[in-house]
């Protein structure tokens, strides 16, 4: 029942995806080379947020994790702040903030959760691998369309 709670909370902040689409905006943008192509977006979320769900379930099993799970809740927040701020309002500047914020928090979550678990950590690696990617690319479209 627990997991189920994660990944309803994933689901949440997915569905700022489906509310707050690129369109023409984001399309029209100056855009760096190393861009995915569009059809990545979607599967590397999509096995991002089954991460962070199985990772939280296995997180609420290990004494002493309060303070990881904290992160957790501040990281699907601030993961659900910012497709409304760069695809909803298109503040480039603001979501790179709401990113560097959110790249802080679970590079932290990631490092305690190594020293609680070895293989929860590792099962957050990948989120902090994608928002690194995530984070150049916010930053290269924040200096390409000034």
């Amino acid at each position: 029942m627990t997991f189920y709670i994660f990944l309803i909370a994933c689901c949440a902040a997915a569905t700022t995806g489906i509310i707050f689409k690129p369109g023409a905006w984001y399309a029209s943008l100056q855009k760096p080379r190393f861009t995915p192509p569009n059809w990545l977006f979607p599967v590397a979320w999509t096995t991002i947020y089954l991460l962070l769900a199985w990772a939280g379930y296995r997180l609420t099993q290990l004494p002493g994790s309060e303070t990881v799970l904290a992160l957790w809740a501040a990281q699907i927040a601030l993961n659900t702040l910012w497709t409304p701020v760069f695809f909803g309002a298109n503040r480039m500047l603001a979501a790179m903030v709401i990113l560097a914020v959110l790249w802080v928090v679970v590079a932290v979550m990631v490092v305690m959760a190594l020293q609680l678990d070895v293989i929860t950590g590792l099962i957050l690696f990948p989120y902090l691998v994608w928002l690194c990617v995530a984070a150049a690319l916010n930053f290269s479209i924040l200096r390409q369309n000034r």
